[in-house]
């Protein structure tokens, strides 16, 4: 077999090879016909040279192959993927190839229907169009940077030329037939880049003129949903794009644009404004369909009760959806008579349906305002009844806060025991001081307001105010009495006289001369024998004096030296006599009010038993010189009448 290839790389000519030839035959051959017999032999095998293309016809198929004729002395196969079309490759058909190699390996012709097609695709490419011309082709796939298209020869799309707005993913194209527009021919480099966006600009200039003087306000017109954004939707009008607000696409409550509109959805819209000069469109949805608000207060007129559907949950209430296009709300306050709602998120859930009644209409605003429990007897209106002022009533704590407890009385009624109503005598900073959580009372009903569904209750009123009877009875002014040191403040000293009783033992009151810090005196947990200069009921203090005692004791050690002045026996009280706080009386119904005919002692004029921490009062304030206080009040130290309690003379 000849090695068609080999002879061509040896670079022999013509001549050459006859001048060889003929010494081999020693001139047995005559001279013509040897030309004859030489120049059929190169003729038949000149004809085709490598990288020219030829006509061939297929003469089978095999496999994924096609055997192709192409009037060599051999066959040339053609895979069939080479064919744009693979069913074009059928047996009889004619097809142009590039021959590749004359002779291969295997002894087969080489050739290349692709090459083929590429090559006549340039000639006809530059032979026709030139830079800015239109072109049509199918996008094959995804390279580096952009696309492949392939417009008879293969050309580059850069993705920034894909479209007006890039896509997201431009191999969403592949397998397309797109029309572009060619920006650049490289006949050096056989490259050519094209430009779908500069095509479609064009296009849309064009179309936007056009569009822009016929477009009115209230036409209805279709367009193409070009892109989704959390605020609405760019609508292509055919040149230009209108923007359809997420707020004019329904009547009723849309948490994104997407969940009604897709990409290249076609779409029917409205027109509400044009602004040419700025060339803004906006458009409306909602506004094709009738506006349900229209004859909402006809078909919903208040007190109606209606059966909705719960479509989102804020902090602060539940909006309800009605029917489409109308929704209302049930604030926190309006869910329940009697459960003290935190959050809506306690009552209902979103897609649950609720029946409410409607509350309010405010068409100006399109605000509904609808209740939940306005559906639901109201248990209020028993309470009152129920429990009337004074019953007393046994119930679980089942929360406390700063200002008091709340005390379940029924499941899904709720009193309040203030800290104020917790002890006569106490000073209650806060209840868990008495209270503990889940604890069992006992409570006395002081109130029921219906209106704003509130319950007051005492605990404090289930005994007698000592007040009123036992504390003026065993507390006397003038009487010593024996305490504990509780607390020490800068503007004095309180003392626990009995359990849940104090009195003030104001700094001025602590020594003849003036004291500037009480934890000079005394100290926490000293026990004292103090005189009692007032008891005030009405302010429900007792002042208390430290000095005075002392000169009282002074006076009695005198007489029992053998001093014959007529000195009376001092009256002691508190802790040191009989009586007290236990004497109290337990009130089962009903809180007892203070004696008309009991009047309140007499006050003496002396400096209040208690000021808060911060300061004293300034009546208390100890001057530099002997303190005016020290002047007993009649009321103090006339009722033992004793000299010994009068102040030195100066």
């Amino acid at each position: 077999m000849v090695d068609h290839n080999l002879i061509q790389s040896l670079n022999v000519t013509d001549e050459d090879v006859k001048k060889e030839l003929a010494a081999s035959l020693d001139g047995q051959l005559a001279e013509g016909a040897f030309d004859d017999s030489f120049g059929e032999l190169v003729a038949s095998n000149t004809t085709h040279e490598v990288g020219s293309i030829l006509k061939g016809r297929i003469v089978a198929i095999i496999g994924d192959q096609a055997v192709v004729e192409v009037g060599l002395k051999s066959e040339g196969s053609v895979y069939l993927d080479e064919f744009s079309d693979p069913s074009d490759a059928e047996v009889g058909a004619e097809v142009e190839v590039l021959l590749e190699e004359v002779e291969s390996d295997g002894g087969l012709v080489v050739l290349s229907k692709r090459k083929a097609d590429r090559i006549r695709g340039w000639e006809w490419l530059l032979a026709n169009k030139n830079e800015g011309d239109d072109v049509s082709g199918k996008v094959t796939r995804k390279i580096k940077g952009g696309l492949l298209v392939d417009i008879g020869v293969p050309a580059f799309l850069p993705a920034s030329q894909v479209d007006i707005r890039r896509p997201g993913d431009i191999a969403e194209f592949i397998g397309q037939t797109i029309d572009a527009k060619i920006l650049k021919i490289d006949e050096e480099r056989h490259n050519i880049v094209v430009s779908r966006r500069k095509l479609i600009e064009e296009r849309r200039s064009e179309a936007k003129e056009q569009l822009l003087a016929e477009i009115e306000e209230g036409q209805v017109r279709k367009g193409i949903a070009k892109n989704v954004a959390d605020f609405g939707v760019f609508v292509d009008l055919g040149g230009l794009d209108g923007l359809l607000h997420i707020t004019d696409m329904s009547w009723g409550r849309i948490g994104h644009p997407s969940e009604m509109v897709k990409v290249d959805q076609e779409l029917e819209i409205k027109i509400l404004n044009v602004d040419r000069e700025k060339e803004k469109i906006a458009l409306g949805l909602k506004q094709l369909a009738a506006n349900p608000w229209d004859m909402v207060s006809d078909n919903y007129p208040i007190g109606t009760k209606i059966c909705g559907k719960v479509v989102s949950i804020m902090s602060y209430g539940a909006f309800v959806k009605i029917e489409d296009g109308l929704e209302g709300l049930v604030h926190i306050s309006e869910m329940s008579w009697t459960r003290r709602v935190s959050h809506p998120s306690e009552m209902v859930n979103v897609g649950e349906e609720v029946d409410v009644i409607v509350l309010d209409i405010n068409k100006d605003k399109q605000e509904i305002s609808l209740g939940m429990k306005q559906a639901q007897d109201n248990p209020w209106t028993v309470v009152k009844e129920k429990y009337p002022s004074g019953t007393v009533i046994t119930g679980m704590v089942r929360n406390m806060t700063s200002f008091g407890a709340f005390v379940e009385i029924e499941p899904g009624i709720d009193g309040m025991l203030h800290v104020s109503d917790l002890s006569w005598t106490r000073k209650i900073s806060h209840p868990s001081e008495m209270l503990t959580k889940g604890e069992e009372l006992r409570c006395v009903v002081l109130a029921v307001d219906e209106e704003k569904m509130r319950v007051s209750l005492g605990l404090k009123q289930l005994t007698e105010d000592p007040w009123l009877r036992i504390i003026p009875e065993h507390y006397l002014p003038g009487q010593i009495v024996r305490g504990k040191v509780t607390k020490i403040t800068n503007f004095g000293v309180f003392l626990e006289l009995e359990e849940n009783l104090e009195g003030l033992l104001h700094v001025s009151e602590l020594a003849h001369e003036k004291v500037d810090d009480p934890l000079d005196i005394v100290s926490a947990g000293d026990m004292l024998e103090v005189k009692i200069l007032r008891v005030d009921i009405e302010e429900r203090k007792i002042g208390l004096s430290l000095k005075r005692a002392l000169r009282g004791e002074d006076a009695k050690m005198g007489s029992e030296a053998g001093d014959d002045s007529d000195q009376p026996v001092k009256r002691r009280g508190g802790l040191a006599g009989e009586g007290g706080l236990s004497d109290l009386t337990i009130i089962p119904t009903a809180r007892t009010e203070a004696p008309a005919e009991q009047p309140a002692p007499e006050a003496p004029a002396e400096a209040p038993a208690e000021a808060p921490a911060e300061e004293a009062p300034a009546a208390e304030e100890a001057p530099e010189a002997e303190p005016a206080a020290e002047d007993a009040p009649p009321a103090a130290d006339d009722t033992d009448g004793s000299e010994a309690d009068k102040p030195p003379a100066e």
